[in-house]
């Protein structure tokens, strides 16, 4: 019975085993195992987005530009986050706006910010332009999804620059393009036209642009169901950036009978 070791100090029931919940390495295979790694050491990239977020409207008027995007953030078809602020000052010229995965845009807000304080620690009295944070942000994403990583964001960049309005967006793939409107996910189909066709009617003042983004918004909300109630609307003119507080929409269902389901 030596073989079963001392009966105080029993003999492990596995010797030379791997221990529970790491790897083996088996004898002649050490360049094909993961020797001397763990668990940590393996990356696994994101396949999907997991709290997203919908569409961001942006719409320039005479002297300047409206972003206007809704503060819910949905976990699947669950409005799980009702407190998700994505419409982002960046500096004196810059209002960004961002649709897609949140945890996403919250990573390169703080590398924005970072660059922004940067700027302001060298102190050379130069500021990040839209068309400079425009441009950088299609590197970026361009680079992430090279490497089969993406931000799974669309943004939208609107500014002032050599004292005209500038009004960008780039996507997950590092897509960019300007234009006087823009609206992405869910708006894309349904603000889109709304935007154009007041535009095609003549130049907005910055009341008339609030108003029509605000009515965008509200149309939003009955037609998309992954919209909000809940929204904030920023302006940037050469006077500086504001960026609102959220507002409710007041929205009315009476119209809801009119609606045949077949």
């Amino acid at each position: 019975m030596a073989f079963m070791g001392d009966v105080l100090n029993p003999l492990p029931l596995w010797q030379n085993g791997p221990t529970p919940g790491s790897f083996y390495n088996f004898p002649g295979n050490a360049s094909l195992g993961p020797v001397g790694r763990t668990v940590q050491d393996f990356k696994a990239h994101s396949a999907n987005p997991i709290t997203t977020t919908t569409t961001v409207i942006g719409l320039k008027f005479d002297k300047g530009c409206v972003i206007a995007a809704d503060t819910l953030g949905s976990y699947g078809s669950l409005a799980r986050f009702r407190d998700c602020p994505r419409v982002l000052k960046v500096n004196d010229l810059i209002l960004l706006g961002s649709g897609g995965d949140y945890a996403d845009y919250q990573y390169l807000k703080d590398i924005i910010e970072q660059k922004i304080i940067d700027e302001q620690c060298i102190g050379d009295g130069l500021q990040l332009k839209p068309k400079s944070l425009h441009c950088w942000l299609t590197r970026v994403l361009y680079n992430k999804r090279s490497k089969m990583d993406p931000l799974w964001n669309n943004y939208v960049v609107a500014g002032i620059q050599d004292g005209e309005p500038f009004l960008g967006a780039v996507d997950k793939l590092g897509t960019a393009y300007e234009d006087a409107t823009i609206a992405t996910g869910m708006g894309a189909y349904m603000a889109t036209p709304l935007l154009r066709d007041a535009l095609e009617k003549g130049p907005l003042d910055e009341e008339s642009a609030k108003a029509l983004v605000r009515k965008c918004m509200e149309v939003l909300f009955y037609r998309d169901a992954r919209s909000f109630p809940r929204y904030q609307l920023g302006v940037v003119t050469a006077d500086g950036v504001i960026v609102e507080e959220p507002v409710e929409l007041k929205h009315d269902w009476t119209l809801a009978h009119m609606i045949q389901m077949k």
